[in-house]
C-alpha cells in the first residue's frame, strides 16, 4: 500500500451524531502524528438537526487552505451517504453503517469502495451505547489506512477523562478504546481494496492547533487587552468565548453586554479610563455599533473592534462566508474621522493582529476594526508553537501621559485634551490625577473638549483628526505582501482569509508555466502608499473576493486610480478555493482565444 503526501477525510452526519466532535479528535490525532492538517466545519443555522460536515485535509507538507473532494468519507447517517456520495475522490472509500438502506447506483460509475460495517453494533454490543458508532466509524479508518491506533487511544482517553473527571471519565474512555480496537480490525481486512496510506512523521509535538478567532484573542491578550465585551454573534462568538475563559489568567474584565451597542459603548468607556479594550461582533451588529463607533472618533478613544463577517443583509445566512463589509466597514458611522482596518489573512496574521491592533489604536487613538470571516474564525490548522513568538510582542501606548509627567507639571499648566498639534496626535492623560482633569464630549469641541459652534474650532480640529489617517497612512500601513514569481505574468490580488488559496493558485500556476504571483493586502485602511507602485509593478491584475462587487478592487481604484484587470468574485456563502481561481482564469483564457 503507497504512502501519499496528502489525503482528506469527511465526517458527514445530522447534528448531534458526532461530526465535529470526532473530526476534531481525528484532526488532533493527525497533528500529533506529525502532519500538517487544516480542517473545515460546516453546519447549518439551526438550533437542532440540520446536516453538517467536517472536512480535513491533511499533508506531510505544510497547507493553507481546503480543497474540494474526499479520500475517505465516514457517513453517520443514511442521507449523508447520498448526499456527500459524489464528493468522494477516484480511488477513495466510504465507510457508513450496513443498517442503511443505501440504494448502490449512488456509486455507480464510480471508482469508490463502498465499506459497510456494523458500526451500531460493534458500539451497542461493545461499548453499550449506539452513539459511539462514531468511535466505530474512526476505527474501521484507521485499519483502512494503517494509522496507528495509539495516537486515537490517546486523545479518546484526553478527552473523556478531561471531560468526566473520576470513574465515569475512565468508564467512558475504556468503552470507546474497546469499541476502537474491534473496528481497526475490521478496517486492517478491507486495507487491500484502498491505495491510501498514513505514516506518521516526526515533530507532531512542535505543533499546535487552532483557529482564526482563538489565535486573535491570544494575540490580543499578548498585546494587553483586559476589558472585551459584545453580545454573543456567530462567527464572532468564540473570541469573547475566549476571552471569557481566561478571564481570571490575565486579570480581564469580561462584560456580557445585553446587545452590540452597549458593547462598543463600555468598550469605550474601558478604554477612556485606560484599559485597552476590545468589542467583537459579527456585520449585523457592527451596524448596530456606528454610532459608537462615532463617538470613538469624534472622543479620540482608542478601541478596537473585531468584525467576523457572515454573508448579508439583514440576518442573511449566519454560518456561510463572505467579505461583504469591507466598503461599510471603511465608511460606518455618518461625518469623517480616522479610523484603521486591518484584514489577517493566516493565523499568524490573526495572532499579530490582536496585539497590533491596540498599539495602532493607542498610538493613533482613534477606533481599529479587526476584519475577519466565518471561514477564518472557525476553520482549524496546524501551526508551529514557534508561529507564536509572545517574547516578541511589544506594547506601545503612544503619547501617553506618565503620573510622573503630570506630577512634574506647573501648577498653571491647563490640561488640553484635544490640543491641536501637527501630527494631529495629542498628549493623552488619563483619569484619576488631581492636572489630568479634562472634559470631552461626542458634540465637536475646544482643545479642552468644551462644546463648541465655532467655524475656525471645528476645522481645526476636523484637519487636527484626519492628520492622523494620513500619517497612519505613510508611517503604519504595510505594503502588500508579494508572493510567487518574479516579473509574473499574472497577480493574484486579495484580502482576508483568500490569502491561503490564492497563495496554492499561484504555485499551481508557476508549475503549469504560467508566471504568476500575489498581492495579499493586509492592512488596507487608510489604503498604504505603496499600494500603487506595488499595483504598477504587478503583472495582470486579478482581484479574488468572496463579495458581489470586488469591494478591494473598489477601494484601490479609488485610493490609487488603478484598477483590476478582471474579478474573480465568490458569494454563495461557500470559501473560495484554489481549484475554483484556477478554473476562473482557464476559462478567462480560454474566452480570450
Amino acid at each position: 500500500m503507497p504512502t501519499v503526501n496528502e489525503m482528506s477525510f469527511q465526517f458527514a452526519g445530522a447534528a448531534g451524531t458526532g461530526c465535529d466532535s470526532q473530526g476534531l479528535s481525528w484532526s488532533r490525532s493527525l497533528t500529533r502524528a506529525g502532519l500538517w492538517v487544516f480542517s473545515q466545519f460546516d453546519f447549518e443555522s439551526r438550533i437542532r438537526g440540520g446536516h453538517i460536515f467536517y472536512h480535513i485535509r491533511v499533508s506531510a507538507d505544510p497547507i493553507h487552505c481546503h480543497t474540494r473532494g474526499t479520500h475517505v468519507l465516514l457517513a453517520f447517517d443514511k442521507f449523508a451517504v447520498t448526499e456527500r456520495a459524489n464528493d468522494v475522490l477516484p480511488g477513495g472509500a466510504a465507510i457508513f453503517d450496513e443498517r442503511y438502506d443505501i440504494d448502490e447506483s449512488v456509486f455507480a460509475g464510480k471508482d469508490v469502495l463502498p465499506l459497510k460495517a456494523p458500526l451500531i453494533e460493534m458500539a451497542t454490543e461493545i461499548g453499550g451505547n449506539r452513539v459511539m458508532a462514531n468511535t466505530a466509524a474512526v476505527g474501521v479508518l484507521i485499519g483502512l489506512t494503517g494509522f496507528d491506533p495509539k495516537i486515537i487511544e490517546r486523545a479518546l482517553w484526553e478527552n473523556f477523562t478531561k471531560r468526566y473527571p473520576g470513574s465515569r471519565g475512565e468508564d467512558l474512555a475504556k468503552a470507546n478504546v474497546n469499541v476502537l480496537g474491534t473496528a481497526v480490525e475490521l478496517g486492517q481486512t478491507r486495507a487491500g481494496d484502498f491505495d491510501f496510506e498514513l505514516q506518521p512523521k516526526p515533530g507532531g509535538d512542535e505543533r499546535i492547533l487552532l483557529n482564526g478567532n482563538e489565535a486573535f484573542a491570544m494575540g490580543a491578550i499578548a498585546g494587553g487587552c483586559r476589558f472585551a465585551a459584545g453580545y454573543p454573534m456567530t462567527p464572532s462568538s468564540s473570541i469573547l468565548e475566549y476571552m471569557a475563559a481566561h478571564q481570571e489568567d490575565y486579570g480581564i474584565v469580561f462584560k456580557h453586554t445585553e446587545d452590540e451597542i452597549a458593547g462598543i459603548l463600555t468598550a469605550i468607556g474601558a478604554a477612556h479610563v485606560g484599559a485597552r479594550a476590545l468589542a467583537a461582533t459579527s456585520g449585523g451588529g457592527f451596524c448596530l455599533m456606528t454610532e459608537g463607533l462615532g463617538l470613538a472618533g469624534m472622543t479620540e478613544t482608542p478601541i478596537v473592534v473585531a468584525n467576523v463577517q457572515r454573508t448579508g443583509p439583514s440576518t442573511g445566512m449566519p454560518t456561510r462566508t463572505e467579505q461583504g463589509d469591507l466598503e461599510f466597514v471603511i465608511h460606518a458611522s455618518h461625518g469623517e474621522f480616522p479610523r484603521i482596518v486591518l484584514a489577517p489573512g493566516s493565523l499568524e496574521e490573526c495572532f499579530e493582529a490582536g496585539y497590533r491592533s491596540f498599539n495602532l489604536a493607542e498610538k493613533y487613538q482613534t477606533p481599529v476594526i479587526v476584519m475577519s470571516d466565518l471561514y477564518q474564525a472557525f476553520a482549524i490548522k496546524s501551526v508551529p508553537r514557534s508561529a507564536f513568538d509572545f517574547d516578541a510582542v511589544k506594547i506601545d501606548r503612544g503619547d501617553l501621559v506618565s503620573e510622573a509627567d503630570l506630577d512634574g507639571w506647573d501648577h498653571d499648566t491647563v490640561y488640553a485634551r484635544h490640543k491641536v498639534t501637527e501630527s494631529g496626535i495629542s498628549a493623552r492623560a488619563l483619569p484619576g490625577h488631581p492636572r489630568s482633569v479634562h472634559m470631552t464630549s461626542g458634540d465637536e469641541h475646544t482643545e479642552r473638549g468644551f462644546i463648541t459652534e465655532s467655524s475656525v474650532v471645528r476645522k481645526q480640529q476636523m484637519d487636527k483628526r484626519m492628520r492622523k489617517e494620513e500619517l497612519a497612512r505613510t508611517d503604519d500601513m504595510r505594503a502588500p505582501e508579494r508572493y510567487g514569481a518574479d516579473d509574473a505574468e499574472i497577480t493574484l490580488v486579495g484580502w482576508g482569509s483568500t490569502k491561503g488559496a490564492i497563495r496554492e493558485a499561484v504555485d499551481h500556476l508557476n508549475a503549469m508555466g504560467t508566471s504568476a504571483d500575489s498581492l495579499h493586502f493586509a492592512d488596507i485602511w487608510p489604503v498604504p502608499d505603496s499600494a500603487k507602485d506595488a499595483l504598477e509593478s504587478s503583472g495582470r491584475l486579478i482581484a479574488v473576493e468572496q463579495n458581489y462587487a470586488g469591494q478591494l478592487s473598489n477601494v484601490l481604484r479609488s485610493a490609487t486610480g488603478i484598477d483590476t484587470d478582471e474579478r474573480i468574485l465568490k458569494y454563495d456563502g461557500q470559501q473560495i478555493g484554489p481549484d475554483d481561481i484556477l478554473k476562473s482564469i482557464e476559462a478567462e483564457v480560454e474566452a480570450s482565444v
